[in-house]
């Protein structure tokens, strides 16, 4: 399995337990005693799973399992896939940290960033598609 392939699924178990942890506290609200700021993550919760779970662990099982472009170019550009790696989660945690922020305390400056982390996962997003379009071979 390629390290790229490990950082991939790593970080996806990562987000699958936070997002989790963040389901259980959003489930929990109405029982327990929490603060009101915890209804503002149900966006996060939403983003860790499908992002920075589901979406993850498809992008590293596909880097590592799809067909090769040739002998000498298995998996296409290992650069691309890094960029890949690096916007996609830079973006996600960017979210994580801005969408509830600027739910709480609205401001221009955090609209902003919340633009540029849902840019930064699409660029990730991009160059995902980029990487693996050669790899998506009929027979």
């Amino acid at each position: 399995m390629p390290p790229l392939t490990q950082w991939f699924i790593k970080s996806a178990l990562v987000y699958l337990v936070v997002s989790l942890l963040i389901g259980v506290a959003l489930a929990a609200q109405g029982v327990i005693a929490l603060p009101a700021a915890v209804g503002a993550l149900m966006p996060v919760y939403v983003h860790l799973f499908m992002v920075g779970w589901i979406t993850q662990i498809i992008f590293g099982v596909a880097y590592w399992m799809f067909p090769r472009v040739s002998k000498d170019d298995e998996r296409g550009s290992e650069r691309l896939a890094l960029v890949t790696y690096v916007t996609l989660n830079v973006g996600l945690i960017a979210r994580a940290i801005v969408e509830p922020t600027l739910a709480l305390w609205p401001a221009p400056v955090w609209t902003v960033l919340l633009i540029g982390s849902a840019v930064l996962q699409w660029l990730g997003t991009l160059a995902f598609a980029a990487n693996t379009w050669r790899r998506v071979k009929s027979r």
